[in-house]
This record gives C-alpha cells, structure tokens and sequence, in this order.
C-alpha cells in the first residue's frame, strides 16, 4: 500500500453508557456524617476528567441515572469511575473508584454490571510513559582493571497528568537497585509541562565479574545481573509542599544480555509492589458502558460496501436489500441500524428506503390501532433519524420550557397515594395543567420549524396508512403521531437529558413531574389520532385531570398540527433560521489585554456558540462580554501546549487578535473544535494557514517570524464540507455497518442456508421453522445479496489485515511496553 494511503488511517474511539446507581457508599473520613452523604461520580481518561454527574443529596445508595456519549481524542491507559462526598468547606472526599484498563473494556462492553468501589490512593493515581536508553560500557579504570558502566539516558515523558488543571514541574529520579544498594540520581525540574524533554544521561557502576576475561565480553554475574534493576520515577516539584508522585517504572538490567543497547517506551505504574491493604466495604457502583475502536481505512476501502448499502431502497423486495439484512439480523440490538441511517441520511437515501419497510410492516399488520408500536426496522430506523435531524427542533421547542420545569420546581403531584404532608392537590393541579399547556402549545405551534425531511417522512407514512386501511379516517394520524408525540416529544420531555436538552438528569420530583407531562402529552397526541376516550385511562387521578381539558379543542389543535407537518406542500425552509445554540460551557479565556497596560491572564468565562454567532460572557445567563459572527471566523485550530503552558487550548483567529480558550478537558476540546470547525467551514475568509503558537516578545513562538501580520506556518485542518445538522462520518459509519457484520456471520451464513433450503426445497415444514428467525420474501434475491455482502466483506477485511501487519512495535510511542512493579 502507499505510504500516503496508509497515512489517512485513523483510529476513532468513542465511549457511551450510563452512571446508573451506587449502593452502602461508604464510610468516609472527615466531617460529613453518613446519614448526610451528598456525592457525585465523574468519569476520568486516566487521570483527566472528562464527565461529571450532579450531586446527588444525603443517600449511601444514590440513583445518578445519567447517560454519557463522547468521543475520546487521544490514547488512554486506563477509564475510571470516582464516586466522591460533596463538602462544603473543604476539597470534596473521595469515597472510592472503578478502575478498567482499556485492554479490559471490551469484557464489559454492551452491559450493565456491579462494580465494587476501590480505595483511592495517591499513588496508584497515576498517567503517562517514559522514553528511555540503556547500555552497558567497558570501562577500564586507573589501575588498569576492567569493570562495567551501566548508561541510562532518560530522553522525555509524554502525557503526564495535570496537577491542579495546570501542566506540572515535572522531574525524574533514576536508581540502580539491587540487594544491597540503591544509586539514585535526580534530572533537572522542567517548568509548566506534561511533556516534558529531558535528555539527561546518568551512569552507574556495576559490579564486574570477579572470572572476567577479554573473552567474557561485556558479561556480569548471572545473579548480580538478575537482582539488578533501574528505577524511574516521576514526580511534580511543588517547591514549598511536598513533591507528587506521578509514576514509575522499572526495567531489569538482564534485558541487556540479548542487546547491548535497549531503547523503548514504557507506561507509568503505581508506585509499591501493588499490594493492597484491606479496606472497608466501600459500596458498589452500577455501570453501563460501551466502548467502540474503529480502524478507519482509507475512503476507496469503503466504496463497494457502501454502494452496496446506497442501492438498498431500488432492490425489490426490501427484504433482498443489504441494509433490510443489517436490521434483519440485528433485531434484538435497537443501536445496530444507526450507522446505516447515518449513510442514508448522508446520501439522501433514506427516505425510500423507510417507505419500503414501512410498507413492508404496514402489509403485516392486521389492525389499524396497532400501526407502527412495535420495534420493528421501520420504527428503529425512523426513531434514530428524529434524533439526528429533530435535534435543533426539540431545542427550539422543548428546552425553554423545560428549563422553566426544572428552574422553577413547582409541586405537581396528583396522585393522592403519592402526595406529601401539607400538599395541596388542587394547587399541584393547576401547576401541573400550567406546564402541560406550555408544552402543548409549544408542540402544536412548531410545525413551521419541523425540519423537511422529517416532513418528508411523515407524509409517507401518512400515505402509506391511508392505502393500507382506507376504511379508517383516524390512521393518517396516528400514523403520524405514534412517532412525534409517543416517540418523539413525550420521549424527550421525559428525559431531557438523553436528548442534550438539559445537562444532568432530573431530580426525582421534577422527573416525576416531567412522567406525568410526558403521560398527558402522549396521550393528548393520541386524542388527535384515535379519540380516546377518557374511561381508558388507568388511573382515576389521570381521569379527573383531563377533565380540565376541553377535549374538541385539543383534537383540534393536534390534527392541524398533524396536518401541518405531514401535507403535501412541499417545505422550503426548516424554520431553523433563527439562531440555534450548537454548544455551551465554561472555559478558561485568555484575556485580550487591548489596554497597553492590561493584564495577560486566564479568567473563568461561558462560552456559547449558536449558528450565527460566538459570544462569551461572564457568567451563564449574563450579558455578552464579547459578541464574534461566526461569519467572520477565519479559523479553528488547536494550540500549541508550549504558548501558555496549558493543555486543551484552542484559538479562533477573527478579524480582530485571535481568541485563546482552553477547555476543561480533552473531550471538551475536541467538541469545541468540530462544532466551531463545522459553523465555519464556508466562511469566505477563511485561512489556508495558521500559527500553532501566540506572538509574544515581539515574536511568533513558532516559527520565530517578527512581522505579526506574518501569513500562519501550518496549514490549517480541512473541515468535512457536511451538513451542520447532520455532521456525519461517511467512512467511520461504514467501518461501523462492517464490524457489525462481522461479528455476525453465523447468522448471515444462516440466513443464506435458508434461502438456499426455500430455493430447492420450496419450504417444507422443517425448513419453514429454521427459517422464521429472518424475513425472507424472495430466497434467491436475499441469496444474491448476501453473496454480494460476503465478497465486499471478505475485500475488506483483505485490506484490514494487511494494515494490521504493520502494527507498532512492542516498545514504541504507539505500543509502550508495561514496565514491571516491585
């Protein structure tokens, strides 16, 4: 393969699951009580944070309930969950961790398990490897013997941990240690860096052979070299306190009995010989997680699969094509078609294809009551896509009003088995009917903003219902509103946060509150759609409520909607013109210094970027400090660690002097970048380079030019040219559509045993049985498609093992060896 070809390969990781529960927290030093237990989780990628729950209050057995998604932009060792005690006047205790090395992640991928909680010690906390040499030298001394010298040159560390959100001074100590003695030897302390260059090389004295001869060369003692070993740890000079361990590492000397010469990279260990001290039950933590690596090759890998994916809606039947097979064989998995409805999306296929299985579906349902609730393809495939296209939707017409919800907490319990001391029913009603109708309204008066290819969607559906049971005047709608309101709204007013619409779950009396909004709105949806009746609901508290409600007048307002977003008038606009917030936060700027004698320093500040416009402002909800249209953006890039001695920074680079941000995290970082990269990847003044540095001293500190209008010294990235709605990943969602079929092939070879049986045998009885596990039209179509489906996979897996072939050595940046531990 060419190099330029082998270079386009990129290695995507992503991590999705949920904080569900912890159970018997505890104990915890210091002044918290355990009856007033407040804690909290976060998610750490080796020592960096990268997500945190909402604190939770005075429970040992909390339910967090909170689902995390993101994208992981670097290597990583190791993925710990920390569960810590909120204090209010001191640091906030740890209570314990789950630690999972990432070679292990994929024991747990896909499912929920207990983890039982690990105490939390300094200095098992730890990031990061180590670049080393080792050699051995003759050296032949004043009087004339021969000993041997032991070389240790320690070149850099890479990725060591922050210390406080800041870059380290980080040192290292080198040691020869053995039975009867320990040499240590310490570098020079390099300031406000995780990678650090250090280029020190140390010497120590090994005792030689008492046999030695001129034969024997370079040789030591088989037990004095086996008990030999150099030690290096890191540590953070913190001057007045005492120094932090960041990691060790150890390498016997024997290595150099097979080369006289040993160079490689080693991870960072804990420190001590890895025993633990027994400790107290420290509680248990319920996890869900699943992490994703994808090999990405190059894009022309990835051409006959996707072509063979694209051509899915013109194959006759549906159930021949190789995206019906994707779903076909991965019933029982909801996520497994999102990467085929990504592709279609992306190439604007996907609406035949959901026509055809809708009508595939509509063909095999018996009554017109029962249409689309089940979790058929149909149903998956439409649900992923409300959630990729509707996303700015549900902003525009949920989140105001599901801020108002949680901000302003007001009681709204009806149901008298649940209601508290002192509650008012009557009052919890009306604010409950107050929300209800904030929400409804806000549904029903959106469809000018409903975007077009949800339109599009809907008035197939709609059509499709109407042909299947002409008999019935309600299925147009509830063909209509089994999706936006049941699967929809009333799905994301439930949970807010699965759908980005708030940042934290709920806690559980606004939940509560937001499960009977959810209740009303669906079934206010349904009224619409299949005029319920009010005797059909279960509960009697339910039955009174809706009494307040003038039933002709929301039936009304629910087909009108209805009506609006699924007619045949074909939308121009999504409505989405208004500005949509893309991305929120608080981040560390750094000030402009306008003023000559301004200051140059780092100030807390939130960041928001909407489709139209970059603003930062002091705090959350305050006035702009500063407004920047994202139209006279001219670039996003990264910057360099050395220009402040900060990692996950980033510069927008406008007309006026660049904006300097660092980000909270890695994750952090890398979302800022895509989401400022994409609202500005047709701006018409964007540069074609950039400088990785700032300009200081008169200088830019990368490439030491001294004209500040000097033209950048670094191409700038090449931005997707995608849809900002649907940023999506053609080759990642193919390699996606690959992996999952492969790990399928049983089935798909199943599948094609059985259309080979229906082919010769016409279906005898036995055959029939073995079959009804796939929907199976026309055998010899399917036949033909999974033959197809089998050489374009076979191809690519050609060409995965060829790269594999190339995988780093053992030893080097890509591939550190796991030093020992004492």
């Amino acid at each position: 393969m060419a190099e330029e070809d082998d270079a386009t390969i990129r290695i995507l990781q992503s991590l999705r699951g949920k904080i569900c529960e912890a159970k018997n927290l505890g104990p915890v030093s210091g002044p918290n009580r355990q009856r007033d237990l407040c804690t909290f989780c976060t998610i750490s990628l080796d020592q960096e944070e990268v997500f945190r729950t909402k604190v939770y209050d005075k429970s040992v057995s909390p339910f967090y309930g909170e689902d995390f998604y993101f994208e992981i932009p670097r290597p990583f060792q190791c993925l710990s969950y920390y569960v810590y005690a909120k204090s209010v006047f001191q640091r906030d205790l740890p209570v314990g961790k789950v630690s999972i090395r990432k070679d292990d992640l994929c024991k747990y991928s896909g499912n929920e398990n207990w983890f039982s909680l690990q105490p939390v010690d300094p200095n098992s906390e730890v990031q990061g490897k180590v670049h080393l040499e080792m050699r051995l030298n003759e050296v032949i001394t004043d009087n004339g013997s021969v000993g041997q010298h032991l070389l240790v040159r320690i070149i850099e560390c890479q990725e060591l941990p922050l210390i406080s959100g800041q870059n380290c001074d980080p040192y290292a100590t080198v040691s020869l240690v053995g039975p009867a003695r320990s040499d240590q030897k310490k570098t020079k302390v390099k300031k406000k860096t995780s990678n650090p260059h250090f280029e020190e090389t140390f010497f120590f004295e090994v005792t030689r052979s008492s046999s030695y001869s001129k034969k024997s060369h370079f040789q030591v003692e088989e037990e004095d070299i086996e008990k030999l070993e150099i030690k290096v740890d890191l540590w953070n000079n913190e001057n007045l306190a005492q120094d932090v361990f960041l990691g060790e590492t150890r390498v016997p000397v024997k290595i150099l009995r097979k080369d006289s010469i040993h160079k490689a990279w080693y991870l960072l260990q804990p420190k001590g010989n890895g025993s633990k001290s027994k400790s107290d039950d420290l509680g248990s933590l319920r996890l869900k997680l699943t992490y994703i690596e994808d090999t990405v090759l190059p894009s022309a890998c990835y051409t006959p699969l996707c072509n063979l994916l694209l051509k899915s809606p013109d194959v006759k039947p549906i159930s021949a094509s190789a995206a019906h097979i994707l779903g076909d064989i991965y019933r029982e998995r909801y996520e497994a078609v999102l990467p085929m409805v990504r592709l279609l999306l992306h190439h604007n296929r996907f609406v035949p294809f959901v026509s055809a299985v809708a009508a595939l579906e509509l063909d095999n349902t018996q009554e017109a009551n029962t249409i689309f609730r089940g979790n058929s393809l149909a149903t998956r495939c439409i649900d992923d896509m409300m959630k990729i296209v509707g996303k700015n939707y549900l902003a525009v017409t949920l989140k105001p009003v599901i801020d108002e919800i949680c901000e302003s907490n007001k009681t709204c319990e009806i149901d008298p088995v649940k209601l508290k001391e002192g509650d008012n029913v009557e009052v919890n009603k009306e604010n409950l009917q107050g929300y209800v109708q904030k929400v409804f309204s806000s549904i029903t008066q959106s469809s000018s903003s409903c975007p077009p290819l949800m339109c599009d969607v809907f008035r197939s559906l709609r059509h499709l219902a109407c042909k299947r049971f002409p008999a019935d005047p309600h299925v147009q709608y509830s063909a209509v509103s089994s999706f936006v309101f049941l699967r929809f709204f009333a799905v994301a007013v439930l949970s807010p946060h699965s759908f980005q619409l708030r940042s934290h779950h709920p806690d559980p009396e606004i939940s509560r509150t937001l499960t009977l909004i959810s209740k009303t709105i669906q079934t206010l949806g349904s009224w619409g759609s299949l005029s319920k009746k009010l005797s059909s609901f279960k509960e009697t508290y339910m039955y009174d409520f809706f009494k307040s409600f003038q039933e002709d007048k929301c039936i009304e307002k629910v087909k009108k909607f209805l009506d609006e977003i699924s007619s045949n008038i074909s939308k121009e606009s999504s409505g989405l013109e208004n500005a949509v917030v893309l991305k929120e936060g608080e981040v560390q700027k750094r000030a402009q210094g306008k003023k000559r004698l301004g200051k140059r320093n780092f100030k807390k500040r939130w960041l928001r970027v909407s489709s139209r416009e970059l603003s930062y402002h002091k705090h959350k909800g305050k006035e702009a400090l500063c407004v920047i249209d994202v139209k006279n953006i001219q670039a996003v890039e990264k910057l360099d660690e050395s220009a402040f001695s900060r990692k996950n920074m980033f510069q927008v680079v406008h007309s006026e002097k660049p904006l300097y941000v660092q980000a909270g995290n890695c994750v952090e970082a890398s979302e800022w970048l895509e989401v400022l990269g994409q609202v500005t990847r047709c701006n018409e003044g964007r540069l074609a380079n950039f400088h990785t540095s700032n300009y200081t001293s008169g200088t830019w500190q990368c490439c030491k030019n001294q004209n500040n209008n000097a033209p950048g010294c670094k191409p700038c990235t090449t931005t997707v040219l995608a849809n900002l709605q649907l940023d999506i990943d053609c080759d990642r969602e193919t390699e996606r559509v690959f992996s999952l079929l492969s790990s399928n092939d049983t089935k798909l070879q199943d599948m094609e045993d059985a259309c080979a049986s229906m082919a010769v045998y016409q279906g005898p009885q036995r055959e029939q049985e073995e079959c009804s596990k796939f929907t199976i039209q026309e055998p010899k179509e399917t036949f033909q498609t999974l033959k197809q489906l089998r050489n374009v996979m076979e191809e690519l897996q050609r060409q995965h093992n060829v790269r594999n072939d190339t995988t780093a050595q053992y030893g080097s940046l890509d591939n550190p060896i796991v030093g020992k531990t004492s």
